[in-house]
C-alpha cells in the first residue's frame, strides 16, 4: 500500500467518524481542512437507485446554480449566418459549421459546452462518437439544441450545470469553488440536489437517492444525510 502524505493523512483523520452529516457541516468540514495552494472545486457525487442502461431509468438534466460555478466555461456553437453572429455577440468562444466539425474530427476539442441550432444537427451528428463520451453532444432535453442561441450561451457562461447518470447510476458534478462563502456553497448544493430529485425517471424503483457525498478536488469525501440535502 502506498504511504500517505502528511496532508492526506491529516485530512482523513479530520473526516474520520463523520458520516451522514448536514450539508452545512460537510461544507464547513471541507473548507476547514483544505491546505492546497489553488482554489479547489467542491464536487458532489450522488449514488442513485437507477440503471441508466434502461431508457426509462436514465437521469439527465440541467440546473442553473444560483451562485455560479466559479469556473470559466468555454462554449462552442454550431450555427450559420445570423445565428452565428448571435452566438458571437452572446460571448461564445468558438463558432462554426463544417469548419468546426473538421476541427473536432481532427481531435481538437477546446471547449466545455457545445450548443447547436437544429439545422446543424446533421453535421453535429457525425461527431457523436467524439462528443458523446465527453458528455458534450448537444441535446434538446438540456437546452443545447436551440434557436435561442443567445440564451443558451449566456446560461452556459453564467453557471449552468448539466448532469447525467453514468454507469452504476452515479451523478457527479462541480458545484462551486472552495473560496465561495459557506452559505453560497450550501445554496448551490441544495439547488443541484433538488434538480436531480425532480429528474427522477418513471422507471426508478425503490429508493431513488441512496447516497450523497461531497469533497474538494484534492480532499477526501464526506457523506451527507440524504434527508437533510433534499429540502422538498
Amino acid at each position: 500500500m502506498a504511504k500517505l502524505g502528511k496532508r492526506t493523512r491529516a485530512a482523513r483523520e479530520a473526516f474520520a467518524g463523520k458520516e451522514n452529516v448536514t450539508v452545512e457541516e460537510a461544507v464547513a468540514l471541507i473548507k476547514g481542512n483544505s491546505n492546497v495552494k489553488f482554489d479547489e472545486t467542491v464536487e458532489i457525487a450522488m449514488n442513485l437507485g437507477v440503471d441508466p442502461r434502461h431508457a426509462d431509468q436514465m437521469v439527465r438534466g440541467v440546473v442553473g446554480l444560483p451562485n455560479g460555478t466559479g469556473k470559466t466555461v468555454r462554449v462552442a456553437v454550431f450555427a450559420r449566418g445570423p445565428k452565428a453572429e448571435e452566438a458571437e455577440k452572446a460571448g461564445a468562444d468558438i463558432v462554426g459549421a463544417e469548419d468546426l466539425m473538421e476541427t473536432v474530427q481532427g481531435g481538437k476539442i477546446d471547449f466545455d459546452r457545445c450548443i447547436a441550432t437544429p439545422d446543424m444537427m446533421p453535421i453535429v451528428g457525425r461527431l457523436g462518437k467524439v462528443l458523446g463520451p465527453r458528455n458534450l453532444m448537444p441535446n434538446p432535453k438540456v437546452g443545447t439544441v436551440t434557436m435561442d442561441v443567445e440564451a443558451a450561451v449566456k446560461a452556459a457562461k453564467g453557471g449552468e450545470v448539466q448532469f447525467k447518470a453514468e454507469k452504476g447510476g452515479v451523478v457527479h458534478a462541480g458545484v462551486g469553488k472552495l473560496s465561495f462563502d459557506e452559505a453560497k456553497l450550501v445554496e448551490n448544493i441544495r439547488a443541484f440536489v433538488s434538480a436531480v430529485s425532480k429528474a427522477k425517471p418513471t422507471g426508478a424503483k425503490g429508493s431513488y437517492m441512496k447516497k450523497i457525498a461531497l469533497s474538494s478536488t484534492m480532499g477526501p469525501g464526506v457523506s451527507v444525510s440524504v434527508d437533510n440535502a433534499v429540502t422538498e
